[in-house]
């Protein structure tokens, strides 16, 4: 009899143990299609490369100036040429532009205000150098510490999300 009564009663055990696992699965189902997250550190990584994808395919004319100018030892005809300086300036004013359209994705949206705020130092930048290049000794280091700044705001988002800080200048340069 009590072999019985112990049998039972733990059919009972796996019956309700088995109800209750059956609840917390439809509970799980329900809470994930009603309210699907977004995956920041996704978004964060392919808002960044968007970034630099849009810049590499514009500023190739001012990466061409900037490598000549700025060469260590350069012979008189291996500097930059005036068109190219002009082209250069162009090219900056052009990315300054770009970056002015891009928007924040909406799965972004805890993180638009510093988003935007690192896109606004990295456009400033840009119009820096365009400016700058219309002079007649440019400096090479013209709107560097804005871009700077950018990268600063752009790594504390990253961060803040566990990922390592990118280093836009890298990707564009």
């Amino acid at each position: 009899m009590k072999k019985f009564i112990l049998s039972l009663f733990a059919l009972t055990m796996v019956i309700g143990l088995a109800a209750c696992s059956a609840n917390t699965e439809k509970k799980e189902t329900s809470k994930e299609t009603v309210a699907p997250k977004a995956d920041v550190k996704k978004e964060l990584v392919k808002f960044y490369m968007a970034i630099g994808n849009k810049v590499n395919t514009i500023d190739v004319d001012l990466n061409s100036y900037m490598a000549k100018a700025t060469k260590e030892d350069a012979t008189p005809e291996e500097l930059p040429t005036t068109d190219e300086k002009a082209k250069a300036s162009e090219s900056a004013a052009a990315v300054a532009a770009e970056l002015n359209n891009i928007q924040v994705p909406a799965g972004l949206k805890d993180q638009k205000a510093d988003l935007e705020s690192a896109l606004k130092d990295y456009t400033a930048s840009y119009h820096a150098k365009a400016d700058e290049l219309k002079k007649d000794k440019p400096s090479p280091t013209a709107g560097d510490d804005l871009f700077a700044q950018g990268e600063e705001k752009l790594g504390k988002v990253f961060e803040s999300a566990k990922l390592l800080a990118p280093t836009l200048g890298k990707q564009v340069n």
